[in-house]
């Protein structure tokens, strides 16, 4: 049984109840797979992303084809299955449960007060992916993610990090996407550009329970590193 059937039936059983909704089906999850980390892993991070792309959507007002893309390159879900998906999606935009409260019930899969959680980390991508598909990340999308990242325990300076991988590479700092102080000597920048690159090694991203499909949206975070690298190492480079 594949985790889409699995989904399926979560949102099946909390649909029977008028009363339920989506922190039901994450309720469920935490329970039903409490003896396998890995499937739990990968089935929490499909229902996040479902769930709060859903509620992110509804944040902006309009769900763009360029958004519906974006979602497909994150999972790559059989025909057969879709409707398992777009059940989950809809219960997420229709209840009335707010995205904070998804947020919280989320962020506890980490464990209780862990900061700059991996995974998380990797939610939060993909919503910044579906986010600046259309081209532009409007207003009530950044003031969502932000919020995201306050619930995620995702400190300040490492949500800029995030965003500014996300924002135009000929605009963005490179020493904020490194996460390094301006007057780094070269071989601190190594240290922690070798460390990014380790952290998110394709087994890393796999271990944490990511799709397949999401290997290819986390290339383009490896790109913005490189880059960022790339360009402070030809600033301290010896003349």
């Amino acid at each position: 049984m594949s985790i889409w059937d699995r989904i399926g039936e979560f949102v099946a059983r909390v649909s029977a109840s008028a009363s339920s909704g989506v922190s039901d089906v994450v309720e469920a999850v935490q329970t039903v797979f409490m003896g396998d980390a890995d499937l739990r892993r990968r089935v929490a991070f499909s229902v996040a992303m479902i769930a709060l792309s859903a509620k992110m959507a509804k944040a902006d007002g309009i769900v763009t084809q360029d958004e519906v893309q974006a979602f497909q390159q994150i999972f790559s879900v059989p025909a057969s299955e879709r409707r398992n998906v777009e059940r989950l999606y809809n219960l997420a935009k229709a209840d009335v449960a707010g995205f904070e409260a998804y947020a919280r019930q989320m962020a506890g899969l980490c464990g209780t007060g862990k900061a700059n959680c991996a995974m998380l980390e990797d939610i939060l991508d993909g919503l910044f992916h579906i986010a600046k598909a259309d081209g532009v990340l409007h207003e009530h999308e950044g003031l969502f993610l932000h919020r995201i990242a306050e619930i995620f325990r995702i400190e300040e300076s490492h949500y800029q990090s995030i965003l500014a991988r996300h924002a135009n590479l000929g605009d963005a700092d490179p020493y904020l996407i490194l996460g390094v102080e301006r007057g780094s000597t070269l071989d601190d920048v190594k240290k922690r550009y070798r460390k990014l690159v380790a952290a998110n090694h394709p087994d890393r991203l796999i271990a944490r329970g990511v799709p397949q499909e999401f290997i290819r949206i986390a290339t383009t975070r490896i790109a913005a590193i490189n880059a960022a690298y790339e360009t402070i190492e030809r600033g301290l480079r010896p003349a």
